[in-house]
């Protein structure tokens, strides 16, 4: 399965982490909050914690912590199907493709449900064919991405003359949520909004990369320690300060079974700094500059956080380099996945 184009969107609003703490020092959810919890956030948000500024979908971003379940809901259901469509538009445009000769749609994401799932909603928005396959994968959580690339290296293997596009798209400002728990305190300060697509056939696109060595680590005994629940009828992510220990143990176990081929460039989902400061040793002496530099521009956008990784990698691509991009994501489950990309 070969890459014949990948681009990204992100929503037009864009906050630094300062403008984001203004936003909690003037929200009502203020004094509900701890002083400890007050605490946490200024520090994180007025202190360098590796992000610089994120992207949000959610109009009147000030009410976020406020709104009801059916309102979040509805800022999924219009900003998603938005977002993702404008990506894909963009990768179609890459490709040189109208949008009916797509034979397949496949979006990942997981900070909202819809039936039917997004892939109605983008296929009507850019008018894909009424017979395109449609295929919604959630409850991935951040590590999404690659299984759905995984699962269309399967489509293009049953229909070697398909074109197939992958979209992950998130609006994780929908499933905000702010309480005194430390993870979900946390959260509130990582993630934004953002999706990137991805176009994909059986024969050698302008990239020449072709996606292979598909590979995935399951470990249920640890759900818990990264996943989303209901409260009140929101989504409110679990997030252990296990996490990155964990993330950096089983991306460790995936770059073991890598296997021989050389690796000229990791491309790994940035969960957070301290996420990137764990996997560092694992993968070293790689860098993870395009990570850190993701990480700092757009914050973590959980499944298409990998995507815009890959975005820069290959921007950032020499003729020089030998070897394949190695791609590492990891999320709710907890699982990590992992992929090549190469000649």
């Amino acid at each position: 399965m070969f890459l014949h184009a990948l681009a990204t969107a992100v929503p037009p609003a864009q906050f630094t982490q300062a403008e984001c703490w203004d936003i909690v020092q003037r929200s009502p959810v203020r004094a509900r909050l701890s002083k400890r919890s007050r605490l946490i956030l200024h520090s994180i948000l007025t202190h360098d914690n590796g992000i610089a500024t994120r992207h949000f979908a959610m109009p009147e971003i000030e009410r976020v912590f406020d709104r009801t379940p059916d309102e979040l809901n509805a800022v999924f259901r219009a900003e998603a199907p938005a977002l993702a469509a404008r990506a894909l538009t963009r990768a179609l445009a890459n490709a040189h493709l109208d949008p009916l000769q797509l034979d397949a749609l496949l979006i990942c994401t997981c900070t909202g449900y819809l039936c039917p799932g997004l892939t109605s909603y983008v296929s009507e928005l850019i008018g894909l064919r009424p017979n395109a396959f449609l295929q919604d994968l959630v409850g991935l959580g951040c590590g999404a991405a690659i299984p759905t690339l995984r699962a269309a290296s399967y489509v293009v293997a049953a229909q070697p003359e398909a074109t197939v596009a992958c979209v992950a798209v998130e609006i994780c400002s929908a499933a905000f949520y702010l309480d005194d728990d430390p993870g979900v305190l946390v959260s509130a300060c990582l993630f934004s909004d953002g999706a990137a697509a991805t176009i994909w056939r059986a024969h050698p696109g302008p990239t020449r990369l072709r996606a292979f060595d598909f590979n995935t680590l399951h470990l249920p005994a640890d759900r818990d320690k990264l996943r989303f629940e209901q409260r009140d009828g929101k989504l409110r992510n679990l997030l252990d300060s296990s996490v990155p220990t964990l993330a950096a143990a089983a991306v460790e176990k995936l770059w073991a079974a890598r296997g021989p081929r050389p690796v000229a460039r990791v491309v790994a989902h940035p969960g957070g700094r301290d996420v990137i400061e764990a996997l560092a040793p694992v993968v070293a002496p790689h860098t993870l500059d395009a990570s850190v530099h993701v990480l700092r521009s757009y914050g973590n956008l959980s499944s298409p956080s990998v995507l815009f990784v890959l975005e820069e990698t290959i921007e950032r691509a020499s003729l020089h380099d030998h070897g394949d991009f190695w791609l590492v994501s990891f999320g709710a489950g907890f699982s990590a996945h992992s992929c090549r990309l190469g000649l």
